[in-house]
């Protein structure tokens, strides 16, 4: 396997302190609003659906799909981006990690993963499963 891309340490707030805090301890989280019942991410103090201020962090199952991916091969460390459909419905952009470029697919299973960042903060990335 190839040198791995360290992420940039995570930049916190009152708002996703929590979110950073449960992936530290490798747990994923996710947003959802007790008012409208729907599930969001990025974790944030009013829902992005109706503006409630009733939102709290949930445990995710960690599994999703490549919705989108573009591999930098650029880079001085080669790296994957996509966005990946969470199986709860909410969509993120993360890295794909411990593959092979080559073979990412649209469509593909992955689940959830994390890498330390700069600081050693956990980052929740995601492989193939």
């Amino acid at each position: 396997m190839a040198q791995q891309r360290v992420p940039t340490t995570p930049t916190t707030n009152h708002e996703n302190r929590a979110f950073w805090e449960a992936a530290d301890e490798q747990q994923f989280m996710i947003g959802h609003c007790r008012a409208c019942n729907e599930p969001h991410f990025y974790p944030r103090a009013l829902c992005p659906f109706c503006f409630s201020d009733e939102t709290e962090l949930r445990q995710a199952s960690g599994e999703g799909h490549i919705y989108a991916v573009s591999v930098m091969r650029r880079a001085p460390v080669p790296y994957a981006l996509a966005y990946v459909t969470l199986a709860e419905g909410p969509v993120m952009m993360t890295n794909i990690v411990n593959c092979d470029f080559d073979a990412l697919a649209i469509g593909q299973a992955v689940e959830v993963t994390f890498q330390a960042s700069e600081d050693g903060t956990k980052v929740p990335v995601f492989q193939p499963v």
